[in-house]
């Protein structure tokens, strides 16, 4: 394995992660530019052109984008995040080349068809309704937006249909031409590459970027709160969480080990104590979102309408449990289950390649193997206690849907973690 790195002339970086043993490569462009780069008025605008970058450019159609990377055996796919956009291939090492034009070709010379606009807007209208109808799904915007309140990062990632239907060509032209420099983008590739080729293949495609640069953004601010909103289903779910810390914060992994031990596997304490022991849930886990100027760290749940009375005060109590009364034997299992996913991870090239595109993205630089697990190893019961006792020095937020009618005020819920 070597990891390389070069900035071209016009600010992009190319990384590559060579692995000579394998036939393929997976590669692709992470631009950082996500749903927190968006005003109000244009919220779901990064999602929508991560949907039009396959609707055909000057070079190609719709269908011959698709059809050129498929016809040898390759995939093609993207997504957008609350802070970044990626658009990315996986081929055989023989293929490398057009993938890299194909990938340079949509975001360069996408001519966003007025047509084809008209026939994605109907498409992600369906997608924003679909997850509106979805309740473990839509829990977690109802979260994001009660956690994070006007501002960005509290807003959909999809866009609301108000706005999603009046995007025009222009407003999606203007956002790429300001957003898209190179100077915010990494093209990653990980497999059977050689750099100086990859970097030599880039730059030549790579030739026309807007070189103007604006990337404002609205720093994090927490607010906290509550939204609990009555529906007629089968389930009331639930989400309860509080502010904690940015991807490169000295107690991340800290942060990392208390929730593995806490609600990240079938060993931990929510689920033993809400599932196993009470037969409250059939799922249960805690999670952390980071962000590069803060975080959220939440438990999500589903539960009956007769139970979430019993619910709330327990998954409040285990939590503030989990900062008293830990042992090194969880810490321990816990720094396992992290570093078991970590190499894990690192056996395929497509997570190879986003997980370097990222770390240059956050840290600036590559993370080794040996250093994210030198952090891990370094994680001791103390500290596990420490970062879960920062957790509840914040105010919480608390977010409901389904029939609601036994739901625990957050008033009392906050009252448990201030015992």
């Amino acid at each position: 394995m070597t990891v390389e790195l070069t900035r071209l002339d016009n600010g992009m970086i190319v990384a590559t992660d060579r692995l000579e043993h394998v036939q393929s490569v997976a590669l692709g462009a992470w631009v950082d530019v996500g749903a927190r780069h968006e005003t109000p008025d244009i919220n779901g605008i990064s999602h929508m052109l991560e949907h039009m970058a396959f609707k055909g450019t000057r070079k190609r159609t719709a269908l011959q984008i698709s059809e050129e990377i498929e016809a040898v055996g390759g995939q093609m796919n993207a997504y957008t995040s609350r802070e970044n956009t990626a658009y990315y291939c996986k081929v055989l090492h023989e293929d490398r080349a057009l993938a890299i034009d194909v990938i340079a070709d949509i975001l360069q010379n996408s001519t966003l068809d007025a047509k084809e606009l008209e026939r994605e807007r109907q498409v992600i209208l369906q997608e924003i309704g679909q997850a509106i109808d979805t309740p473990d799904d839509i829990i977690f915007d109802y979260f994001q937006e009660a956690a994070l309140p006007d501002q960005a990062l509290g807003r959909s990632i999809l866009g609301t249909p108000e706005n999603v239907s009046g995007m025009t060509r222009d407003h999606l032209f203007d956002f790429m031409s300001r957003r898209y420099s190179p100077h915010r983008m990494v093209f990653s590739a990980s497999g059977n590459v050689e750099h100086a080729e990859i970097v030599d293949l880039v730059a030549a495609q790579f030739d026309n970027l807007p070189a103007h640069e604006d990337h404002d953004m609205e720093a994090l601010k927490y607010g906290g709160g509550q939204r609990i909103e009555h529906r007629d289903l089968e389930q009331v779910h639930v989400i309860f969480g509080l502010p904690t810390v940015s991807y490169t914060d000295d107690s991340f992994y800290d942060l990392q080990v208390f929730n593995t031990l806490l609600g990240g596997g079938m060993s931990s304490r929510l689920f033993q104590e809400i599932r196993e022991k009470r037969g409250l849930v059939y799922s249960v886990y805690s999670f952390s979102s980071h962000y590069v100027d803060g975080g959220l760290f939440s438990i999500y749940a589903g539960t009956g309408p007769d139970d979430v009375a019993e619910l709330m005060p327990v998954m409040c109590d285990e939590l503030v449990r989990a900062t008293v009364d830990l042992t090194e034997d969880e810490v321990k299992r816990a720094r396992a289950q992290l570093k078991a996913s970590v190499l894990m991870s690192m056996e395929s090239n497509s997570g190879r390649c986003e997980t370097l595109a990222r770390q240059i993205q956050i840290f600036g630089r590559p993370q080794t193997t040996d250093e994210i697990i030198a952090r891990i190893e370094a994680v001791d019961l103390e500290r596990v206690r420490a970062s879960g006792q920062s957790l509840l020095t914040g105010a919480p937020t608390l977010t409901a849907l389904g029939p609601v009618g036994k739901m625990p005020d957050l008033t009392s819920l906050s009252g448990r973690l201030r015992a």
